[in-house]
C-alpha cells in the first residue's frame, strides 16, 4: 500500500535483486521515484516490470568513474532532483588470503569503495544545490570482525564504515545525512547456496546470532529507509547493525 505523497527521487545502485530491490520496493512504497542502477539490464527491466513506472532502470557500469558525472548530470536533469542516493553494489571474492592477487584486492575495492566515493561526491553536488538529501551506505558485519577468505571484501566495508563518518562530518553542515547500515546474515539467494549445502557453517550462523534467525531483506530495506527518511533527522554517521545479535553474539 503506498503511503503519503512524495515528489523525491532516490537512487538505490544494485537495485535490480536482492537486498537492492527490497529497498526499492520501500521507497517506492513511500511514493519515491527510484532510479535504479546495474549492469544487467534484463534483470533492471523486470524491476520495473514488478515495481511499476516509479522505478527507472538504468544500465551502467559504475566502475568506469570518468562516466559518473555525465551519469548524475543526465539523472539531474531527467528527474530535476535527487533526495536520496543508497549505494549498495557491490561484489564479494571469496578466496585464500595467500591466493588474492593485486588485481583481485583493487577490483573489489574499486566497486565497492571508490566508486561509491566517485558517486556520493557526483551526488552530493547536487543535494547541496538543492538544500540537502540523504546518503546511505550499504556495509556489512564483516568490517567488524574477521571472517575467513574475504580480506579485500572485509577490507572494503571497514573502509566503507570509516569513509561515512568522514563524509557525515564534511555534508552535514551542508544539510546532507551520510549513515550506514551494516547487515548481517540475511535470507537471500546467495546465501541460501552459502548455506544450504553447508549444515556446520549454517549451524555456527544461527548459534551466535542472539535472535536464532536469519533475516530477510525486507529487514535491511527498513532501516535504510528509516536512516534515509525525516524520522532519522538528527542521526549522521551512523553505522546501523541489522544483524539479529550476531556482531555481538558469541
Amino acid at each position: 500500500m503506498k503511503q503519503g505523497q512524495s515528489n523525491k527521487v532516490a537512487i538505490v545502485t544494485g537495485g535490480g535483486s536482492g537486498i537492492g530491490l527490497a529497498i526499492t520496493e520501500k521507497f517506492i512504497q513511500h511514493n519515491i521515484t527510484t532510479i535504479i542502477i546495474g549492469r544487467n539490464q534484463d534483470r533492471l527491466d523486470v524491476a520495473r516490470e514488478r515495481l511499476g513506472c516509479r522505478c527507472i532502470p538504468l544500465a551502467w557500469d559504475l566502475t568506469n568513474l570518468e562516466t559518473l558525472p555525465s551519469l548524475v548530470k543526465e539523472i539531474t536533469a531527467q528527474q530535476g532532483r535527487i533526495d536520496i542516493l543508497v549505494n549498495n553494489a557491490g561484489v564479494n571474492m571469496k578466496k585464500e588470503l595467500l591466493e588474492v592477487t593485486d588485481e583481485d584486492f583493487q577490483e573489489v575495492l574499486l566497486t565497492n569503495l571508490v566508486s561509491v566515493f566517485a558517486l556520493s561526491r557526483e551526488v552530493a553536488k547536487v543535494m547541496i544545490d538543492r538544500g540537502g538529501g540523504s546518503i546511505v551506505n550499504i556495509s556489512s558485519m564483516a568490517a567488524l570482525y574477521g571472517i575467513p577468505k574475504v580480506v579485500a571484501y572485509s577490507a572494503s566495508k571497514a573502509a566503507v564504515d570509516g569513509m561515512t563518518r568522514a563524509m557525515a562530518v564534511d555534508l552535514s553542515p551542508k544539510g546532507i545525512k551520510v549513515n550506514s547500515v551494516a547487515p548481517g546474515f540475511i535470507a537471500t539467494d546467495m546465501s541460501a547456496r552459502a548455506l544450504d549445502n553447508d549444515a556446520e557453517r549454517k549451524q555456527k550462523v544461527l548459534s551466535r546470532t542472539p535472535l536464532g534467525f536469519l533475516g530477510s531483506a525486507d529487514d535491511v530495506a527498513e532501516a535504510v529507509w528509516f536512516l534515509a527518511s525525516d524520522a532519522a533527522r538528527y542521526m549522521t554517521g551512523v553505522v546501523l547493525p541489522v544483524d539479529g545479535g550476531n556482531s555481538i553474539g558469541f
